[in-house]
C-alpha cells in the first residue's frame, strides 16, 4: 500500500507579526519562524501556512522554504488579492492624483449630498465607504478602511496581479496547481 495514499495535512497558519521575534525589535519576523521550525515539526505539522510577509527579506523566505523542505514540511503563502493597504504606493498615487492610471484600480464614488454613495456596512461594521479628504467622494473597503478593494472591472490592475503571482510562482518554484482566468 502505497504510504502517502490518503495522507492527511496538517496545516497551522502563522501570523508572522505576532507569531515569534527572530531578530529582537518586538516584532514576529520570517527568522521567528525559522527559530520555531523544529517546535512545529515535533507537533506533527506539514504545511505552514504564512499570512501576508511581502514586504519581508526574501533571503529569509528562501532559507524558510529550504529549512521547511529539509524536515518535510511545505510552506503555503496566503496571497491577498481583494484589497491592498491604504498605504500601498497604487493607493497612495490614487488619492494623490485624480487621473492618475491607479486610480480605477480601487473603487471611488461621488458622495450624496455629503453622504456615502450606500448604506452598505463592512465586514468590521460601519460603512464600506471612507472618504477621501479634501474632496466629495469615498473609496470602497469591504473590510478595514485601512484596506480599500480593489477594482477587479479594471483589466491593467488584473494583469499586474497575475504578473505578481507569476514572480511568486517561479520565485517558489511552485508548479501551476490552481489557473487563474487569463493567466
Amino acid at each position: 500500500m502505497d504510504s502517502q495514499k490518503g495522507k492527511q495535512e496538517i496545516v497551522y497558519q502563522v501570523y508572522p507579526k505576532s507569531f515569534c521575534d527572530g531578530n529582537g525589535d518586538g516584532i514576529g519576523d520570517l527568522r521567528g519562524i525559522l527559530k520555531r521550525l523544529d517546535y512545529l515539526n515535533d507537533l506533527g505539522v506539514t504545511v505552514l501556512w504564512i499570512c501576508p510577509v511581502y514586504a519581508s527579506p526574501m533571503e529569509d523566505l528562501e532559507k524558510l522554504i529550504y529549512e521547511a523542505g529539509i524536515r518535510g514540511m511545505k510552506i503555503m503563502m496566503d496571497l491577498v488579492l481583494n484589497h491592498t493597504s491604504d498605504e500601498h504606493l497604487w493607493f497612495q498615487n490614487a488619492l494623490r492624483d485624480q487621473k492618475s492610471r491607479y486610480r480605477d484600480y480601487y473603487i471611488f464614488k461621488k458622495s450624496r449630498e455629503g453622504r456615502p454613495p450606500s448604506n452598505l456596512r463592512s465586514v468590521f461594521g460601519g460603512s464600506v465607504w471612507e472618504p477621501v479628504e479634501g474632496a466629495e467622494e469615498y473609496y470602497f473597503h469591504s473590510f478595514s478602511k485601512r484596506q480599500p478593494d480593489l477594482n477587479w472591472e479594471n483589466e491593467d490592475m488584473r494583469k499586474e496581479l497575475y504578473e505578481m503571482i507569476r514572480w511568486w510562482m517561479e520565485r517558489m518554484d511552485c508548479p501551476a496547481v490552481f489557473r487563474i482566468q487569463g493567466m
